[in-house]
């Protein structure tokens, strides 16, 4: 199920994308939606693999990490924003840590509580890809959206609004 130009009754590849269909507007613009991040995804996952030699999930930590003071985010913070059980985030955090990308330390005042924040190696590698990630996902949506739905989308995600020209 693929986005396709800018006019919505050019949008052969799903067939209920011309309305009529059986799903209502907003569930048919979510299946799309979901056409569109998960090519993103899939081309985002290679191009992360192939240049930082980590897993998406790991990179995501990463970014949600840059995005935070350097001294550090509660590891229960960074499960609760991406959604990720805790047990699991604590194996990737360890995949990181091994990989020299992020350090843990515990909570001053809270004796189980630990903050995880990025090294230097993190960010260097982060901002040296992050051109060509950059790249990745705005051809993914290419792919996948005419320049009205990129438009659209970017209005509803604002730090992309100076990537839609």
């Amino acid at each position: 199920m693929a986005l396709s130009t800018e006019d919505p009754d050019d949008q052969s590849g799903c067939p209920s994308a011309r309305g009529g269909g059986v799903l209502p507007d907003e569930l048919r613009a979510w299946m799309l939606l979901l056409a569109a991040t998960g090519s993103v995804e899939q081309r985002l996952r290679s191009a992360v693999k192939e240049n930082l030699g980590i897993s998406h999930d790991e990179f995501l930590i990463l970014c949600l990490l840059a995005e935070h003071p350097r001294d550090g985010v509660r590891m229960t913070r960074v499960a609760d924003l991406l959604g990720r059980p805790k047990t699991r985030l604590t194996y990737q955090i360890a995949c990181l840590q091994h990989a020299g990308l992020v350090t843990r330390k515990p909570v001053r005042d809270d004796r189980r509580g630990v903050e995880v924040a990025l090294t230097d190696k993190a960010r260097d590698q982060l901002r040296e890809t992050s051109t060509l990630l950059a790249r990745t996902v705005r051809e993914a949506l290419a792919d996948t959206m005419g320049d009205t739905q990129r438009a659209a989308l970017c209005s509803l995600v604002p730090d992309l609004a100076g990537e839609a020209s």
